[in-house]
């Protein structure tokens, strides 16, 4: 058994206390999960509930991290997973953490899935493969890809971001603008027949004039 001999910090105003047993500092603990074990001098913890609190905390930092890394935007699991593991987090924390998540509605990849598409098609079209593609690369499931890419038309989506480009290409002649124009859509993950077509039409909206190399 160990006594707690000091805490160091004052329970509620500091993010972490440090605690001493038998004299001698031995671990930190954040003070909300100190105050709840009802943590005090003259104390003695067995080794369980030295590994029980080690836990509990370690517990509370990693979802911390987790919480400060969906703040700016929502994140599929295996993007918080990646970036947990990178703070050093072990894998069985990890999996409680995304227990927690997922309980709490913070974390859903159907969700996750949905908002990415949104937000591709309102503020930077793609083609459904390129959309498919970075999905994947975000640890999404096939079947989850399939079901979030399925509304997309690839031809609206092809116009919508041409359209978008056009505006900074006014000035070009049409071989610059069908140059230009046609390098950002396959960027974009369009296939060429697609893009010859989408740029002839914004050319022929935007000059009332037939493409003409």
């Amino acid at each position: 058994m160990n006594t707690v001999t000091s805490i160091e910090g004052q329970l509620g105003r500091k993010s972490r206390v440090n605690v001493f047993l038998d004299g001698a500092y031995s671990f930190s603990l954040s003070h909300p999960l100190a105050t709840e074990f009802g943590l005090h001098v003259g104390q003695t913890l067995s080794p369980a509930e030295l590994e029980g609190l080690d836990r509990s905390d370690l517990l509370g930092r990693c979802l911390k991290s987790a919480l400060r890394y969906l703040q700016p935007r929502p994140r599929s699991e295996a993007e918080i997973e990646i970036r947990l593991r990178r703070f050093g987090f072990d894998a069985d924390i990890i999996q409680q953490t995304l227990a927690k998540l997922r309980a709490q509605g913070l974390v859903n990849d159907v969700a996750f899935a949905e908002f990415w598409r949104e937000n591709r098609e309102n503020f930077r079209p793609r083609s459904r493969r390129a959309l498919e593609m970075e999905l994947r690369q975000k640890g999404i499931d096939a079947e989850t890809v399939a079901e979030a890419v399925a509304p997309i038309d690839d031809e609206l989506s092809a116009y919508r971001a041409a359209q978008r480009k056009a505006r900074s290409l006014a000035r070009l002649d049409y071989p610059d603008f069908r140059r230009r124009l046609g390098t950002f859509l396959r960027r974009r993950g369009f296939a060429f027949e697609l893009i010859h077509h989408t740029v002839d039409q914004v050319w022929r909206e935007r000059t009332g004039c037939p493409p003409n190399l």
